[in-house]
């Protein structure tokens, strides 16, 4: 019996991709070319299951006369560049990754405040570009996030593990918004006091951590008018969905002082990234970083495997978002 024909449309881990060559008949992306969304719609009626990561876009087009049976395994939480309605419609399975890289976007999520209070991004520029004279009293004077107010919109997995990291490692007062109350077990031993709406996290905040999904009603939920809840003295940790933020807002926020810093590992329209905020001195930028640790992308991989394996012997899926 022909194995199931499975493509990745990027590279990822060695390990991962021995095992799928061990059980499909599985075409990897040798050159780590990305593919467009005309490419993955043809290969969606070519393969049995394609394997797309958060950074592909897959619209409604894609869908447009894909046989029944096929499946996405995406390697990513993320599902926001999927029209998930257009994949039902084509009865398209698909699944998503949650979980394992929880505590690496924490931890990254945490390694931006520290960066943006510190003035890191600044300091590591001005000496890379010999532009550093020695020690003095008043250089790069920055501000400490122990003992500050850190606000958390969307307490799922990721905002609970960051909460947890910043009240216990940094002593920071934890206020947050969620659309439903999170599971009294999941909030045990963390003092955390949730609050009525988004505004009210925004204005009670030093620092505003954001671990909502991106797309649908989120887009831009960070509008003008929020950031300057936020306010000249605030700072906005991004590791979520770029589309969530208003950039041009947030550009202009930074630029005219009405927001005291921005640390951002996702951007609307990613890869690509607006010159005027690569200028910006109070912004800490990374290049979508959150889940980059060995272990952790491994796991993402294994997981989706986990997922077309479940597929493709007509079990349940484990981790099925359509």
């Amino acid at each position: 019996m022909a194995r199931p024909q499975i493509l990745l449309t990027r590279r990822w881990p060695a390990a991962v991709e021995r095992r799928l060559a061990e059980s499909y008949d599985a075409t990897l992306n040798a050159e780590d070319r990305p593919m467009s969304p005309t490419e993955i719609g043809a290969a969606l009626r070519t393969f049995d299951a394609v394997c797309p990561t958060v950074s592909d876009a897959l619209p409604a087009e894609v869908f447009a006369g894909v046989p029944r049976g096929r499946m996405l395994g995406n390697y990513g939480v993320g599902v926001n560049h999927i029209d998930l309605d257009a994949a039902r419609a084509a009865e398209v399975v698909v699944s998503n990754t949650p979980g394992c890289l929880t505590d690496c976007t924490a931890d990254l999520a945490l390694t931006l405040m520290l960066m943006l209070a510190r003035r890191a991004g600044e300091g590591e520029r001005e000496l890379r570009a010999g532009r550093w004279t020695g020690w003095r009293p008043t250089h790069l004077i920055g501000t400490r996030i122990g003992g500050r107010v850190l606000g958390i919109v969307g307490m799922g997995r990721i905002g609970r593990a960051t909460a947890r990291r910043a009240e216990a490692g940094f002593g920071m007062k934890i206020v947050y918004y969620n659309r439903s109350l999170p599971p009294a077990e999941e909030m045990a031993g963390l003092d955390a006091t949730r609050l009525d709406c988004i505004d009210a996290v925004l204005e009670a905040a030093d620092i505003v951590s954001l671990h909502i999904p991106g797309g649908g009603s989120n887009r831009h939920v960070i509008d003008a008018r929020r950031l300057s809840l936020i306010g000249p003295a605030g700072m906005l940790i991004n590791t979520a969905r770029g589309d969530v933020v208003d950039q041009a807002a947030l550009i202009a926020a930074l630029a005219e002082g009405r927001l005291g810093g921005a640390g951002l590992d996702v951007y609307d329209g990613e890869p690509s990234v607006p010159a005027a905020l690569t200028l910006m001195e109070n912004a800490v930028l990374l290049p979508h970083l959150g889940s980059a640790t060995d272990r952790t992308r491994e796991a993402m991989g294994m997981m989706v495997v986990d997922n077309l394996d479940a597929f493709f012997s007509g079990r349940d899926l484990p981790n099925r978002v359509a």
